[in-house]
């Protein structure tokens, strides 16, 4: 008969054979899902035995899915964002920890007062467009997203967080979207990979990351190319645009910034010391 242990053991060893990195800890995760357990709860039981036959079937799925390399939070279909729980799942990318610092810097940013509004292009799941509005009450936002499944995903978040009363999903490309004069802020994790870099990605991120979400074009610019001139002929003075980058494009995004007549542009560093956001104002 089974135990936790024995079941973590397994699967940590099947883990480690596919490269997966921190399998036991990786493992310990998939037993806690497939098993409707907390980590905490899992650890006080580990030598309990196993004999549910569904936990049992549940794992072994689960452990087929990691293996190929499947992200952890499609496979839980939630991942944890600046203290909120959020719906994943192939529709967009992941959220991930090193965004956050989008949210902090947008935070800063934001005016005081009522009727500020904010907008987050290329939405995706909307994280970043509800970690704002869950932090700063009384501001509404628009995510903007050209992806009609990604805009599906952003809604179900929105509505999950209780935010359907100050946040909209605009579906469309941001060329169209005609509200750029009436933000305060804008923030936005656009595709930043250069297109030739794609390939050597991990394959957590190149086999199941939506590409038109990673897909920067041939330098990896593209879309800040786009933003900032629509930006500098649209947004209202004294608006915020919030980038984030990847860790070799501040410099390149700053030159672009500046080039579209912003000021007061500036950058932040992720919690692994990288240069993560770009910022500056009309």
């Amino acid at each position: 008969m089974e135990t936790f242990a024995s079941l973590i053991q397994k699967t940590a060893t099947i883990l480690e054979a596919a490269n997966i990195e921190t399998p036991r800890r990786e493992a310990r995760l998939l037993v806690a899902l497939a098993a409707e357990l907390d980590t905490a709860m899992l650890i006080a039981r580990e030598k309990d035995q196993v004999s549910d036959a569904g936990i049992l079937a549940r794992l072994e799925s689960f452990t087929s899915r990691r293996a190929a390399h499947e992200p952890f939070a499609h496979i839980a279909r939630r991942r944890a964002f600046y203290g909120l729980d959020f719906i994943s799942d192939a529709r967009a990318l992941v959220p991930r920890p090193d965004s956050e610092v989008v949210v902090e810097t947008a935070l800063r940013l934001l005016p005081r007062g009522g009727g500020i509004r904010i907008a987050d292009l290329g939405t995706g799941s909307a994280c970043l467009l509800c970690a704002i509005l869950h932090e700063r009450g009384g501001v509404t936002g628009t995510g903007v997203e050209c992806d009609p499944q990604a805009a599906g995903l952003a809604r179900e978040n929105i509505k999950r967080l209780g935010l359907e009363d100050r946040a909209d999903i605009y579906l469309g490309d941001w060329s169209n979207w005609r509200d750029w004069g009436e933000v305060d802020l804008i923030v936005s994790n656009p595709p930043y990979i250069a297109r030739e870099e794609i390939a050597a990605l991990e394959p957590d991120v190149r086999l199941y990351d939506p590409i038109r979400a990673l897909d920067g074009g041939p330098d990896g610019l593209d879309a800040y190319r786009q933003l900032v001139r629509y930006a500098s002929k649209s947004v209202k003075t004294g608006a915020w645009l919030v980038f984030e980058i990847g860790y070799d494009q501040d410099q390149a995004v700053r030159n672009l910034l500046q080039a579209g007549g912003f000021a007061a542009i500036d950058g932040a560093r992720d919690l692994g010391g990288n240069n993560r956001v770009v910022f500056a104002q009309k």
